[in-house]
């Protein structure tokens, strides 16, 4: 499996291109702020991007979308519960300082136990809400294998986790996400978060301060 991650500022949002080496399927996750870097990569490697997967709609997570539709008019997933923030993506930029592009209507809806195929992988997609109402997890692994690597948005970073005091945000909601979802896919999982370095479930069930158990 491809993955190229980039993040630029003022965000520093991580932003993906995950692909199958032997087809040169491949999907976007989260296009932000380096949704150029992301389509340079994906031109250069000679990849068809199949799917634009957002794991949140917090504008961070989409200002690249207008352009990621624009070059590969690939559709765009999102969680319905989510679809408040996504159509406010203008307005939430202004709350930064930033000019945000209007961005496309939301191809699909995420269903519960969906599968978006991508060459020899699959994206299985998991409701893990608490940071915002429609956050998901994206476990990506080979059709008909375990999938190890978690493409988690803001829900879990290495030694912490999101925050919750934006709009539609608990933090009850978001440790019970983080402990009957993500930790169930065991400790060897890589996580990818949306910001910061990847880590694992184990390194975070043990260490996390968030969520160390007594």
């Amino acid at each position: 499996m491809i993955v190229e991650t980039q993040a630029v500022g003022p965000f520093f949002k991580n932003g993906f291109v995950v692909a199958c080496e032997r087809t040169r399927e491949a999907v976007v996750i989260d296009p932000g702020d380096e949704v150029a870097a992301l389509l340079a990569f994906a031109g250069r490697n000679l990849l068809t991007v199949r799917s634009i997967l957002l794991t949140h709609a917090h504008v961070d997570h989409v200002t690249g979308v207008p352009a990621a539709k624009r070059a590969l008019g690939a559709p765009v997933y999102l969680h319905r519960d989510d679809l408040f923030l996504y159509e406010r993506a203008v307005e939430q930029g202004a709350m930064f300082g930033l000019h945000v592009d209007p961005l496309p209507p939301v191809d699909e809806f995420y269903t519960p136990g969906q599968i978006v195929p991508f060459g020899d992988y699959e994206a299985r997609v998991h409701c893990t809400p608490g940071h915002c109402p429609g956050g998901v997890c994206l476990q990506i692994g080979k059709v008909g294998e375990r999938g190890d690597d978690l493409f988690v948005g803001d829900t879990l970073f290495a030694g912490s986790i999101g925050r919750t005091d934006l709009p539609g945000g608990d933090l009850a909601t978001l440790i019970k996400s983080i402990r009957t979802v993500l930790f169930a896919f065991g400790d060897a999982a890589r996580v990818h978060p949306g910001h910061g370095p990847s880590t694992t479930i184990g390194q975070e069930r043990r260490t996390n301060p968030f969520l160390m158990t007594e």
